[in-house]
């Protein structure tokens, strides 16, 4: 076994590490949420790792964006994964896409993935995501945040999940995003990832919720 994932056998198995050396996860976007879901995969040794994202850098995102940087304004965040992935794990075959996720390329995006990872940051974008892993039969690992709170979700193919989530007619109130709640949401979606990836019993049509302000953790349907 590979010194670099040594200290993760305890927690998990060598076989299960072997196990994540041979799937894809597509990670659709690469800012707050995004950056730590390819970190934590990087860094976990998922094999294969696709990620897409059209946008380019603002100096909003420098509160809480992993992959952000003063030099890296006005640079695609497709580009900056890729730079970062090269840097923390070379031996991961890494595949940046710089466009967005749209109904005319998510199923493209997507194909050949064993699981997918949502880092989408408006509702439309997420539920044409999550009927194109519907129509291919991929897992969605669903995250959202806002200010001191964090949601996850495994959604499965023909789990409505998301709709309950996000019926018709409901918009996002705010977009206030904190330094810390990204990559408390990014873990939460990587732990339930790597239980799928590995075969690990998992509960899937939950939601899990997080309120980092007082504290409280609840899962709902």
């Amino acid at each position: 076994m590979e010194e670099r994932y040594i200290r993760n056998l305890g927690a998990l198995t060598e076989q299960e590490c072997a196990a994540l050396r041979t799937k894809t996860v597509f990670v659709a976007g690469c800012g707050g949420l995004g950056g730590y879901l390819i970190e934590m995969l990087l860094r976990l040794g998922v094999g294969e790792i696709h990620a897409a994202d059209g946008d380019a850098f603002e100096a909003s995102n420098l509160n809480r964006q992993l992959l952000s940087s003063p030099s890296s304004l006005g640079k695609p965040k497709a580009e900056a994964a890729a730079m970062r992935a090269e840097l923390v794990n070379p031996d991961v075959r890494f595949v940046a896409v710089p466009q967005f996720v749209t109904e005319e390329n998510a199923a493209e995006l997507i194909r050949g993935s064993d699981a997918v990872l949502d880092a989408l940051d408006n509702i439309q974008a997420r539920r044409t995501l999550a009927r194109a892993c519907a129509e291919a039969g991929i897992p969605m690992i669903h995250g959202a945040i806002c200010g001191w709170s964090a949601q996850a979700a495994v959604v499965m193919p023909g789990d409505d999940l998301i709709e309950k989530i996000y019926p018709e007619g409901v918009s996002l109130s705010s977009k206030a995003s904190l330094s810390f709640t990204p990559p408390f949401c990014a873990a939460l979606q990587i732990a339930l990832c790597t239980r799928l990836l590995t075969g690990r019993p998992l509960e899937t049509g939950r939601l899990y919720m997080a309120d980092l302000l007082d504290m409280e953790l609840e899962s709902l349907f």
